[in-house]
């Protein structure tokens, strides 16, 4: 996996950082809905507004938390119907890395 790319903040700015980070694993802990789907939520936002490099990023660690392949591409069918061919367009690049 590539460098966080919120690790200049260590350095910028460690206290927002620390905030960043405690809200992050505040939204994709195991709740009602687990950690995998929440990954898979995250993933299609991203696909929705163009971040290839997070889709990337969510995806592996869906698939980490226990997501299949087939989750992970039929989650980009919500993404597609909510933004459009868009999101499919993001999410074929990282996908090309990933399988």
């Amino acid at each position: 996996m590539s460098e966080n790319p919120l690790k200049v903040l260590e350095r910028l700015d460690p206290e927002f950082l620390g905030h960043v980070e405690n809200t992050s694993k505040f939204a994709l802990a195991d709740g009602v809905l687990p950690k995998r789907f929440k990954l898979l939520i995250a993933m299609v936002l991203d696909a929705s507004v163009g971040a290839v490099q997070g889709v990337k990023t969510l995806a592996q660690a869906a698939i980490q938390a226990g997501a299949t392949k087939e989750e992970v591409t039929e989650a980009l069918r919500v993404a597609h119907y909510i933004s459009g061919v868009g999101a499919v367009y993001t999410a074929a690049p990282a996908f090309k890395e990933l399988f």
